[in-house]
């Protein structure tokens, strides 16, 4: 069945263990399961390429794990306490009144693991604050009303934008 070779080609299925932390384009080599040697030489080393499928809720930056949350427009504006996903599961965190969309805290420790060990990465939650959509007569009201109310004061970034192209806005 050789043909003369020495060699007979047969698929088969292995186990390998992935480590932790690994990502894309880590290379892992598994000894001697590799092509067979030469006139009866050792087989060589096969070497495994990962590669990470995206996730739905969560990317990654080295060991940092990224989260982008959507965080209603009146809980950026008031604070509150907001559930988060980690890889480990729910954890609770504060958001600041006045947060901004865009904002990114972290949780410290709740990222991947280092590939050679040490500490855990973090987790970045990126702040999307949600603009309502499909209001009724009576929200839309409430809002024309906020929006009355409001000064240069409770809007800086506005305000100063405005300052720097008022030149532009003739």
């Amino acid at each position: 069945t050789c043909g003369g070779s020495g060699k007979v080609r047969v698929d088969r299925e292995l186990q390998i263990h992935i480590p932790p932390g690994a990502d894309n384009g880590t290379k892992l080599r598994i000894a001697g399961e590799g092509e067979a040697g030469t006139k009866g030489g050792p087989a060589g080393d096969l070497y495994v390429i990962i590669r990470i499928r995206p996730h739905d809720v969560f990317s990654r930056d080295g060991s940092d794990i990224i989260c982008e949350l959507p965080v209603p427009f009146v809980t950026a504006a008031l604070g509150g306490i907001v559930d988060v996903p980690t890889v480990a599961g729910r954890t609770r965190m504060k958001i600041a009144p006045g947060t901004q969309s865009g904002a990114v805290l972290r949780i410290r420790g709740k990222g991947m693991p280092a590939l050679k060990g040490g500490a855990r990465g973090d987790e970045l939650v990126r702040i999307v604050v949600e603009t309502p959509v499909g209001l009724s007569d009576a929200q839309k009201s409430g809002l024309e009303t906020f929006m009355k109310s409001m000064t240069d004061a409770n809007q800086p970034k506005q305000a100063e934008f405005k300052r720097r192209a008022a030149r532009f806005l003739r």
